[in-house]
Protein backbone atom coordinates (compact mmCIF):
# COMPACT_ATOMS: atom_id res chain seq x y z
CA UNK A 1 0.00 0.00 0.00
CA UNK A 2 1.29 3.48 -0.77
CA UNK A 3 1.82 6.02 2.00
CA UNK A 4 -1.09 8.10 0.72
CA UNK A 5 -3.27 4.98 0.55
CA UNK A 6 -2.31 4.04 4.07
CA UNK A 7 -3.26 7.50 5.34
CA UNK A 8 -6.57 7.26 3.52
CA UNK A 9 -7.26 3.88 5.09
CA UNK A 10 -6.48 5.26 8.53
CA UNK A 11 -8.80 8.19 7.99
CA UNK A 12 -11.55 5.90 6.75
CA UNK A 13 -11.20 3.83 9.89
CA UNK A 14 -11.67 6.96 11.97
CA UNK A 15 -8.29 6.72 13.67
CA UNK A 16 -7.07 10.12 14.86
CA UNK A 17 -3.53 11.29 14.18
CA UNK A 18 -2.87 8.29 11.90
CA UNK A 19 -2.07 6.10 14.90
CA UNK A 20 -3.24 2.85 13.34
CA UNK A 21 -1.03 0.01 12.19
CA UNK A 22 2.36 1.10 10.88
CA UNK A 23 2.84 1.37 7.13
CA UNK A 24 5.07 -1.64 7.34
CA UNK A 25 4.95 -3.80 10.44
CA UNK A 26 8.75 -4.07 10.57
CA UNK A 27 9.64 -0.54 9.46
CA UNK A 28 10.68 2.04 12.04
CA UNK A 29 10.68 5.76 11.22
CA UNK A 30 12.58 8.13 13.52
CA UNK A 31 12.56 11.93 13.50
CA UNK A 32 15.98 13.28 14.53
CA UNK A 33 16.42 16.75 16.00
CA UNK A 34 19.85 17.12 14.36
CA UNK A 35 21.29 15.70 11.17
CA UNK A 36 24.49 13.70 11.35
CA UNK A 37 27.46 15.19 9.52
CA UNK A 38 29.46 12.05 8.83
CA UNK A 39 29.10 8.27 8.58
CA UNK A 40 32.79 7.80 9.40
CA UNK A 41 32.62 6.33 12.92
CA UNK A 42 35.93 8.01 13.87
CA UNK A 43 35.54 11.43 12.26
CA UNK A 44 33.58 13.47 14.80
CA UNK A 45 32.78 12.37 18.36
CA UNK A 46 29.23 13.73 18.27
CA UNK A 47 26.10 12.12 19.71
CA UNK A 48 24.10 12.16 16.47
CA UNK A 49 27.01 10.57 14.58
CA UNK A 50 27.73 8.01 17.30
CA UNK A 51 24.16 6.77 17.58
CA UNK A 52 24.17 5.89 13.88
CA UNK A 53 27.65 4.35 14.09
CA UNK A 54 26.54 2.09 16.96
CA UNK A 55 23.72 0.76 14.79
CA UNK A 56 26.04 -0.18 11.90
CA UNK A 57 29.07 -1.16 13.96
CA UNK A 58 29.64 -2.93 17.24
CA UNK A 59 32.14 -2.12 19.96
CA UNK A 60 34.19 -4.58 21.99
CA UNK A 61 32.26 -3.56 25.08
CA UNK A 62 28.78 -2.08 25.18
CA UNK A 63 27.11 0.38 27.49
CA UNK A 64 23.51 -0.21 28.53
CA UNK A 65 21.01 2.60 29.03
CA UNK A 66 22.55 3.45 32.44
CA UNK A 67 26.11 3.30 30.98
CA UNK A 68 26.87 -0.01 32.71
CA UNK A 69 29.48 -1.99 30.76
CA UNK A 70 28.32 -5.26 29.15
CA UNK A 71 30.00 -7.70 26.70
CA UNK A 72 29.97 -6.81 23.02
CA UNK A 73 32.38 -8.18 20.45
CA UNK A 74 34.53 -9.09 23.44
CA UNK A 75 33.03 -11.83 25.59
CA UNK A 76 35.39 -11.12 28.50
CA UNK A 77 38.33 -8.94 29.52
CA UNK A 78 40.81 -8.87 32.39
CA UNK A 79 44.13 -7.35 33.42
CA UNK A 80 47.26 -9.50 33.21
CA UNK A 81 49.46 -6.85 34.83
CA UNK A 82 49.43 -3.07 35.38
CA UNK A 83 49.84 -2.31 31.66
CA UNK A 84 48.37 -5.36 29.91
CA UNK A 85 44.72 -6.20 29.29
CA UNK A 86 43.54 -9.43 27.71
CA UNK A 87 40.34 -9.42 25.64
CA UNK A 88 38.66 -12.64 24.52
CA UNK A 89 36.76 -12.00 21.29
CA UNK A 90 33.41 -13.44 20.36
CA UNK A 91 33.57 -16.30 17.85
CA UNK A 92 31.29 -16.83 14.88
CA UNK A 93 30.63 -13.11 14.27
CA UNK A 94 30.32 -12.02 10.62
CA UNK A 95 30.64 -8.61 9.04
CA UNK A 96 27.87 -7.41 6.76
CA UNK A 97 29.84 -8.65 3.74
CA UNK A 98 30.06 -12.15 5.23
CA UNK A 99 33.72 -11.99 6.23
CA UNK A 100 34.60 -13.23 9.75
CA UNK A 101 35.41 -10.89 12.62
CA UNK A 102 38.92 -11.55 13.96
CA UNK A 103 41.68 -9.91 15.96
CA UNK A 104 43.00 -8.28 12.76
CA UNK A 105 39.91 -6.05 12.69
CA UNK A 106 40.60 -4.90 16.24
CA UNK A 107 44.19 -3.98 15.31
CA UNK A 108 42.99 -1.99 12.29
CA UNK A 109 40.21 -0.24 14.23
CA UNK A 110 42.42 0.85 17.14
CA UNK A 111 45.03 2.29 14.77
CA UNK A 112 42.66 4.21 12.48
CA UNK A 113 41.43 7.08 14.76
CA UNK A 114 44.90 8.64 14.88
CA UNK A 115 45.06 8.58 11.07
CA UNK A 116 41.75 10.30 10.28
CA UNK A 117 42.61 13.81 9.04
CA UNK A 118 40.88 17.03 10.13
CA UNK A 119 38.78 15.41 12.85
CA UNK A 120 36.97 18.18 14.81
CA UNK A 121 36.70 15.94 17.89
CA UNK A 122 39.01 12.92 17.43
CA UNK A 123 38.47 9.45 18.85
CA UNK A 124 42.10 9.38 19.97
CA UNK A 125 40.48 10.49 23.22
CA UNK A 126 39.67 6.79 23.70
CA UNK A 127 42.71 5.14 22.09
CA UNK A 128 45.61 7.33 23.16
CA UNK A 129 46.75 5.13 26.07
CA UNK A 130 47.17 2.00 23.93
CA UNK A 131 50.78 1.54 22.81
CA UNK A 132 50.27 -1.78 21.06
CA UNK A 133 47.55 -4.27 20.18
CA UNK A 134 49.15 -7.70 20.23
CA UNK A 135 47.40 -10.56 18.44
CA UNK A 136 47.61 -13.78 20.44
CA UNK A 137 45.27 -15.70 18.14
CA UNK A 138 42.27 -14.89 15.95
CA UNK A 139 40.06 -14.39 19.01
CA UNK A 140 42.47 -13.14 21.68
CA UNK A 141 44.19 -9.76 21.83
CA UNK A 142 46.38 -8.08 24.41
CA UNK A 143 46.22 -4.31 24.80
CA UNK A 144 49.54 -2.90 26.02
CA UNK A 145 49.11 0.53 27.58
CA UNK A 146 51.62 3.31 28.17
CA UNK A 147 50.70 3.41 31.85
CA UNK A 148 48.18 1.72 34.14
CA UNK A 149 44.82 2.39 32.48
CA UNK A 150 41.92 1.32 34.68
CA UNK A 151 39.40 2.94 32.33
CA UNK A 152 40.42 1.07 29.19
CA UNK A 153 37.15 -0.95 29.09
CA UNK A 154 35.17 2.32 29.34
CA UNK A 155 37.24 3.86 26.55
CA UNK A 156 36.92 0.86 24.24
CA UNK A 157 33.14 0.92 24.65
CA UNK A 158 33.31 4.06 22.45
CA UNK A 159 35.45 2.68 19.60
CA UNK A 160 33.53 1.11 16.71
CA UNK A 161 35.11 -1.95 15.14
CA UNK A 162 35.50 -1.72 11.37
CA UNK A 163 36.44 -4.43 8.89
CA UNK A 164 40.16 -4.50 8.10
CA UNK A 165 39.21 -5.64 4.60
CA UNK A 166 38.15 -2.07 3.74
CA UNK A 167 41.76 -0.90 4.10
CA UNK A 168 43.46 0.38 0.97
CA UNK A 169 47.18 1.00 0.60
CA UNK A 170 46.79 4.46 -0.98
CA UNK A 171 45.37 6.21 2.10
CA UNK A 172 46.85 6.10 5.59
CA UNK A 173 43.48 5.68 7.29
CA UNK A 174 42.53 2.68 5.16
CA UNK A 175 39.37 4.26 3.80
CA UNK A 176 38.61 7.97 3.59
CA UNK A 177 35.87 9.81 5.42
CA UNK A 178 34.52 10.93 2.03
CA UNK A 179 34.23 7.33 0.83
CA UNK A 180 32.49 6.25 4.02
CA UNK A 181 30.03 9.13 3.64
CA UNK A 182 29.15 7.66 0.25
CA UNK A 183 28.58 4.29 1.90
CA UNK A 184 31.78 2.77 0.48
CA UNK A 185 33.53 0.53 2.97
CA UNK A 186 30.82 1.09 5.56
CA UNK A 187 31.04 -2.51 6.73
CA UNK A 188 30.33 -3.41 10.35
CA UNK A 189 29.03 -6.28 12.43
CA UNK A 190 26.12 -4.28 13.85
CA UNK A 191 22.37 -4.98 13.80
CA UNK A 192 21.77 -2.72 10.79
CA UNK A 193 23.34 -2.34 7.35
CA UNK A 194 23.78 0.88 5.41
CA UNK A 195 21.36 1.37 2.49
CA UNK A 196 21.42 5.06 1.55
CA UNK A 197 22.01 8.56 2.89
CA UNK A 198 20.56 11.69 1.30
CA UNK A 199 21.73 14.71 3.26
CA UNK A 200 18.86 16.82 4.52
CA UNK A 201 16.35 14.13 3.66
CA UNK A 202 16.87 10.68 5.14
CA UNK A 203 19.22 7.90 6.17
CA UNK A 204 18.05 4.35 5.53
CA UNK A 205 19.36 1.22 7.24
CA UNK A 206 18.30 -2.40 6.73
CA UNK A 207 18.10 -5.03 9.42
CA UNK A 208 20.96 -7.53 9.51
CA UNK A 209 19.22 -10.94 9.74
CA UNK A 210 22.55 -12.67 10.48
CA UNK A 211 23.32 -10.40 13.45
CA UNK A 212 25.15 -12.32 16.19
CA UNK A 213 22.99 -10.67 18.86
CA UNK A 214 19.74 -11.94 17.34
CA UNK A 215 17.61 -10.82 14.41
CA UNK A 216 16.81 -7.08 14.76
CA UNK A 217 13.21 -6.07 15.43
CA UNK A 218 13.11 -3.83 12.37
CA UNK A 219 13.67 -4.88 8.78
CA UNK A 220 14.18 -1.23 7.83
CA UNK A 221 14.93 1.94 9.79
CA UNK A 222 14.47 5.40 8.29
CA UNK A 223 16.02 8.38 10.08
CA UNK A 224 14.67 11.75 9.03
CA UNK A 225 16.41 14.98 10.11
CA UNK A 226 13.80 17.40 11.49
CA UNK A 227 15.50 20.32 13.17
CA UNK A 228 12.24 22.30 13.36
CA UNK A 229 10.53 21.38 16.65
CA UNK A 230 7.00 22.03 15.42
CA UNK A 231 7.53 19.97 12.27
CA UNK A 232 8.94 17.08 14.31
CA UNK A 233 5.93 17.00 16.63
CA UNK A 234 3.51 17.38 13.72
CA UNK A 235 5.13 14.43 11.96
CA UNK A 236 4.67 12.27 15.06
CA UNK A 237 1.02 13.25 15.52
CA UNK A 238 0.31 12.67 11.83
CA UNK A 239 1.85 9.20 11.98
CA UNK A 240 4.59 10.12 9.50
CA UNK A 241 7.20 8.97 12.03
CA UNK A 242 6.96 6.49 14.88
CA UNK A 243 9.32 8.23 17.25
CA UNK A 244 10.97 11.61 17.73
CA UNK A 245 13.85 12.66 19.90
CA UNK A 246 13.94 15.88 21.93
CA UNK A 247 10.27 16.90 21.81
CA UNK A 248 10.20 20.63 22.61
CA UNK A 249 9.57 21.56 26.26
CA UNK A 250 6.56 23.70 25.34
CA UNK A 251 4.80 20.63 23.92
CA UNK A 252 5.64 18.14 26.66
CA UNK A 253 2.45 18.68 28.65
CA UNK A 254 0.26 18.32 25.56
CA UNK A 255 2.09 15.22 24.41
CA UNK A 256 2.00 13.67 27.88
CA UNK A 257 -1.79 14.06 28.00
CA UNK A 258 -2.29 12.55 24.53
CA UNK A 259 -3.44 8.91 24.92
CA UNK A 260 -1.87 8.08 21.56
CA UNK A 261 1.62 9.22 22.62
CA UNK A 262 4.10 7.66 25.00
CA UNK A 263 6.93 9.65 26.64
CA UNK A 264 10.26 8.10 27.60
CA UNK A 265 12.49 10.29 29.76
CA UNK A 266 15.65 10.27 31.92
CA UNK A 267 18.31 12.57 33.39
CA UNK A 268 21.16 12.58 30.90
CA UNK A 269 24.91 12.89 31.22
CA UNK A 270 24.98 16.00 29.01
CA UNK A 271 26.29 19.24 30.45
CA UNK A 272 25.27 22.43 28.67
CA UNK A 273 27.92 25.09 29.23
CA UNK A 274 29.40 28.31 27.94
CA UNK A 275 32.80 27.99 26.31
CA UNK A 276 34.92 31.16 26.63
CA UNK A 277 37.82 31.76 24.23
CA UNK A 278 40.70 32.70 26.51
CA UNK A 279 43.33 33.33 23.84
CA UNK A 280 45.06 36.46 22.70
CA UNK A 281 44.44 38.63 20.75
CA UNK A 282 40.97 39.87 21.50
CA UNK A 283 38.92 36.90 20.25
CA UNK A 284 36.67 39.34 18.40
CA UNK A 285 35.87 41.55 21.40
CA UNK A 286 36.10 45.23 20.39
CA UNK A 287 37.03 48.29 22.44
CA UNK A 288 39.27 46.59 25.00
CA UNK A 289 42.63 48.06 23.97
CA UNK A 290 43.68 44.87 22.29
CA UNK A 291 43.18 42.76 25.42
CA UNK A 292 40.92 39.77 25.82
CA UNK A 293 38.88 40.32 29.01
CA UNK A 294 37.98 36.61 29.08
CA UNK A 295 41.55 35.83 30.14
CA UNK A 296 40.77 37.40 33.52
CA UNK A 297 39.20 34.90 35.92
CA UNK A 298 37.24 37.74 37.55
CA UNK A 299 35.50 38.44 34.25
CA UNK A 300 34.71 34.77 33.74
CA UNK A 301 33.28 34.52 37.26
CA UNK A 302 31.25 37.70 36.68
CA UNK A 303 29.67 36.21 33.58
CA UNK A 304 28.77 33.09 35.57
CA UNK A 305 27.26 35.10 38.42
CA UNK A 306 25.12 37.04 35.94
CA UNK A 307 23.27 33.91 34.78
CA UNK A 308 19.97 33.00 36.43
CA UNK A 309 20.08 29.22 36.03
CA UNK A 310 16.90 28.58 37.99
CA UNK A 311 14.91 30.89 35.74
CA UNK A 312 16.37 29.31 32.59
CA UNK A 313 15.66 25.70 33.63
CA UNK A 314 12.18 26.40 35.00
CA UNK A 315 10.89 28.84 32.38
CA UNK A 316 12.81 28.27 29.16
CA UNK A 317 13.63 24.59 29.68
CA UNK A 318 10.26 23.96 31.37
CA UNK A 319 11.85 21.51 33.77
CA UNK A 320 13.90 19.62 31.16
CA UNK A 321 17.14 20.72 32.75
CA UNK A 322 18.75 20.83 36.20
CA UNK A 323 21.11 23.71 37.17
CA UNK A 324 24.69 22.41 37.11
CA UNK A 325 27.47 22.97 39.63
CA UNK A 326 29.72 20.25 38.22
CA UNK A 327 30.53 18.57 34.93
CA UNK A 328 28.19 15.63 35.58
CA UNK A 329 25.10 14.98 37.67
CA UNK A 330 25.66 13.39 41.07
CA UNK A 331 26.25 10.57 41.94
CA UNK A 332 28.18 9.75 38.76
CA UNK A 333 31.75 8.69 39.44
CA UNK A 334 34.02 11.62 40.30
CA UNK A 335 31.31 14.18 41.06
CA UNK A 336 31.57 16.28 44.22
CA UNK A 337 28.88 16.17 46.87
CA UNK A 338 29.56 19.81 47.75
CA UNK A 339 29.35 21.09 44.17
CA UNK A 340 26.45 23.54 43.81
CA UNK A 341 25.38 25.76 40.90
CA UNK A 342 26.61 29.35 40.98
CA UNK A 343 23.94 31.56 42.53
CA UNK A 344 22.49 34.42 40.50
CA UNK A 345 24.09 37.64 41.78
CA UNK A 346 24.27 40.46 39.21
CA UNK A 347 25.53 42.99 41.79
CA UNK A 348 28.52 40.81 42.61
CA UNK A 349 29.07 40.32 38.87
CA UNK A 350 29.23 44.09 38.28
CA UNK A 351 31.67 44.48 41.16
CA UNK A 352 34.00 41.83 39.72
CA UNK A 353 33.89 43.48 36.29
CA UNK A 354 34.89 46.80 37.84
CA UNK A 355 37.73 45.16 39.77
CA UNK A 356 38.98 43.62 36.53
CA UNK A 357 39.06 47.06 34.88
CA UNK A 358 35.77 46.89 32.97
CA UNK A 359 33.35 49.08 34.96
CA UNK A 360 31.46 49.86 31.74
CA UNK A 361 31.60 46.31 30.50
CA UNK A 362 32.38 45.43 26.89
CA UNK A 363 30.71 43.89 23.83
CA UNK A 364 30.70 40.21 22.94
CA UNK A 365 29.07 37.75 20.54
CA UNK A 366 27.60 34.53 21.92
CA UNK A 367 27.43 31.76 19.33
CA UNK A 368 24.80 29.06 19.66
CA UNK A 369 23.23 26.29 17.61
CA UNK A 370 19.52 26.72 17.03
CA UNK A 371 18.67 23.04 16.60
CA UNK A 372 21.07 20.91 18.63
CA UNK A 373 20.24 21.16 22.35
CA UNK A 374 16.95 21.66 24.18
CA UNK A 375 15.80 25.23 23.42
CA UNK A 376 19.43 26.17 22.76
CA UNK A 377 18.79 29.46 20.92
CA UNK A 378 16.27 30.57 23.54
CA UNK A 379 18.72 29.79 26.34
CA UNK A 380 21.41 31.79 24.52
CA UNK A 381 19.06 34.77 24.17
CA UNK A 382 18.26 34.67 27.90
CA UNK A 383 21.95 34.62 28.80
CA UNK A 384 22.61 37.50 26.39
CA UNK A 385 19.93 39.52 28.12
CA UNK A 386 21.34 38.74 31.57
CA UNK A 387 24.91 39.59 30.52
CA UNK A 388 23.73 42.84 28.93
CA UNK A 389 22.17 43.85 32.27
CA UNK A 390 25.61 43.83 33.92
CA UNK A 391 27.13 45.86 31.09
CA UNK A 392 28.45 43.08 28.86
CA UNK A 393 26.52 43.96 25.71
CA UNK A 394 25.85 40.61 24.07
CA UNK A 395 24.78 39.75 20.54
CA UNK A 396 23.60 36.19 19.79
CA UNK A 397 24.56 34.38 16.60
CA UNK A 398 22.22 31.35 16.58
CA UNK A 399 22.72 29.19 13.51
CA UNK A 400 22.19 25.65 12.26
CA UNK A 401 24.22 23.15 14.29
CA UNK A 402 26.45 22.21 11.35
CA UNK A 403 27.36 25.86 10.78
CA UNK A 404 27.77 26.48 14.50
CA UNK A 405 30.25 23.65 15.02
CA UNK A 406 32.26 24.75 11.98
CA UNK A 407 32.40 28.33 13.29
CA UNK A 408 33.25 27.12 16.78
CA UNK A 409 36.06 24.89 15.56
CA UNK A 410 37.49 27.85 13.63
CA UNK A 411 37.31 29.97 16.83
CA UNK A 412 34.96 32.53 15.31
CA UNK A 413 33.09 33.00 18.60
CA UNK A 414 34.31 34.67 21.78
CA UNK A 415 31.72 32.65 23.67
CA UNK A 416 29.67 29.65 22.61
CA UNK A 417 26.78 27.66 24.06
CA UNK A 418 27.91 24.04 23.83
CA UNK A 419 27.04 20.60 25.20
CA UNK A 420 29.20 17.68 26.25
CA UNK A 421 27.97 14.18 27.03
CA UNK A 422 30.30 11.97 29.06
CA UNK A 423 30.75 8.94 26.84
CA UNK A 424 32.35 6.85 29.59
CA UNK A 425 29.92 7.88 32.33
CA UNK A 426 32.49 9.31 34.74
CA UNK A 427 34.26 12.59 35.50
CA UNK A 428 37.46 11.69 33.67
CA UNK A 429 35.66 12.07 30.34
CA UNK A 430 34.67 15.75 30.47
CA UNK A 431 37.84 16.73 32.32
CA UNK A 432 40.25 15.29 29.78
CA UNK A 433 38.05 16.28 26.83
CA UNK A 434 37.01 19.89 27.40
CA UNK A 435 39.34 21.51 29.97
CA UNK A 436 42.77 19.86 29.70
CA UNK A 437 45.43 21.43 27.49
CA UNK A 438 45.12 20.28 23.89
CA UNK A 439 47.54 17.39 23.35
CA UNK A 440 46.63 15.01 20.52
CA UNK A 441 49.27 12.46 21.53
CA UNK A 442 47.77 12.13 25.02
CA UNK A 443 44.21 12.45 23.78
CA UNK A 444 43.77 15.54 25.99
CA UNK A 445 41.65 18.56 25.15
CA UNK A 446 39.96 16.87 22.17
CA UNK A 447 36.99 19.25 22.51
CA UNK A 448 38.71 22.12 24.34
CA UNK A 449 37.58 25.14 22.34
CA UNK A 450 38.33 27.61 25.14
CA UNK A 451 42.12 27.40 24.61
CA UNK A 452 42.28 27.25 28.41
CA UNK A 453 45.46 25.62 29.72
CA UNK A 454 46.41 24.73 33.30
CA UNK A 455 49.42 22.38 33.63
CA UNK A 456 48.55 21.68 37.28
CA UNK A 457 45.08 20.49 36.26
CA UNK A 458 46.57 18.40 33.43
CA UNK A 459 48.84 16.66 35.95
CA UNK A 460 45.94 15.79 38.26
CA UNK A 461 43.85 14.38 35.41
CA UNK A 462 46.80 12.41 34.07
CA UNK A 463 47.44 10.91 37.49
CA UNK A 464 43.75 10.01 37.87
CA UNK A 465 43.74 8.21 34.54
CA UNK A 466 46.57 5.90 35.59
CA UNK A 467 45.32 5.31 39.15
CA UNK A 468 43.90 1.82 39.58
CA UNK A 469 42.53 2.31 43.10
CA UNK A 470 38.96 3.53 42.54
CA UNK A 471 38.74 5.54 45.77
CA UNK A 472 41.92 7.50 45.04
CA UNK A 473 40.96 7.96 41.38
CA UNK A 474 37.62 9.44 42.41
CA UNK A 475 39.34 11.81 44.85
CA UNK A 476 41.69 13.00 42.08
CA UNK A 477 38.81 13.54 39.67
CA UNK A 478 36.94 15.55 42.31
CA UNK A 479 40.09 17.62 42.83
CA UNK A 480 40.41 18.21 39.09
CA UNK A 481 36.78 19.24 38.80
CA UNK A 482 37.18 21.75 41.62
CA UNK A 483 40.36 23.19 40.10
CA UNK A 484 38.72 23.69 36.72
CA UNK A 485 35.59 25.34 38.08
CA UNK A 486 37.40 27.45 40.69
CA UNK A 487 39.35 28.82 37.73
CA UNK A 488 36.11 29.11 35.73
CA UNK A 489 37.65 27.26 32.80
CA UNK A 490 34.12 27.26 31.42
CA UNK A 491 30.66 28.20 32.71
CA UNK A 492 28.40 25.23 33.53
CA UNK A 493 24.70 25.94 32.92
CA UNK A 494 22.54 22.82 33.32
CA UNK A 495 22.27 19.07 32.83
CA UNK A 496 19.67 18.12 30.25
CA UNK A 497 16.73 15.88 31.02
CA UNK A 498 16.29 13.96 27.78
CA UNK A 499 12.95 12.90 26.33
CA UNK A 500 11.63 10.83 23.47
CA UNK A 501 8.03 10.76 22.23
CA UNK A 502 6.63 7.67 20.53
CA UNK A 503 3.39 6.58 18.93
CA UNK A 504 1.15 4.38 21.00
CA UNK A 505 2.31 0.79 20.77
CA UNK A 506 6.02 1.65 20.70
CA UNK A 507 8.42 1.75 23.65
CA UNK A 508 11.98 2.99 24.17
CA UNK A 509 14.42 2.50 27.04
CA UNK A 510 15.53 6.07 27.81
CA UNK A 511 19.31 6.36 27.79
CA UNK A 512 21.57 8.56 29.92
CA UNK A 513 23.92 8.97 26.93
CA UNK A 514 21.02 10.45 24.91
CA UNK A 515 21.50 8.01 22.04
CA UNK A 516 18.48 7.22 19.88
CA UNK A 517 19.13 3.59 18.97
CA UNK A 518 16.77 1.66 16.72
CA UNK A 519 17.53 -1.56 18.57
CA UNK A 520 16.21 0.00 21.78
CA UNK A 521 12.77 0.54 20.24
CA UNK A 522 10.24 -2.26 20.66
CA UNK A 523 6.61 -2.92 19.84
CA UNK A 524 4.32 -3.35 22.83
Amino acid sequence: MTMSGWKAAVAAAGLVFGFGAAAQAQELRIGLSTELNSLDPYYFNLTVNNQIAYSIFDTLIRQDETQKLTPGLAESWKTLDDTTWEFRLRKGVKFHDGSPFTAADVVFSLARPAKVPNSPSPFTLFTRTVSEVKVIDDHTVHFLTKAPTPLLPNDLSRVAIMSSKVARADVAEGVTTEALNRGEGLVGTGPYKFVEWTRGNRLVLAGNPAYWGGKPTWSQVIYRPMSNDAARVAALLAGDVDMIENPPPADMKKLGENPNVKISQTVSNRLIYISLDQSEPTAGIPDTDGKNPLRDVRVRKALSLAINRDAITSRIMEGLGKPAGDFLPSPMFGTRKDAVPTSYNPDAAKKLLAEAGYPNGFSITLGSPNNRYINDAEVAQAIASQWTRIGVKTKVDAVNATVFFKNRDEFKYSAGLVGWAAGTGEMSNPLRSIVTTVNREKGFGAANKTRYSNPALDAVVEEALRTVDAGRREMLLQQGSKMALDDQALIPLHIEVTSWALRKGFSYRARADQYTLANGVTRD
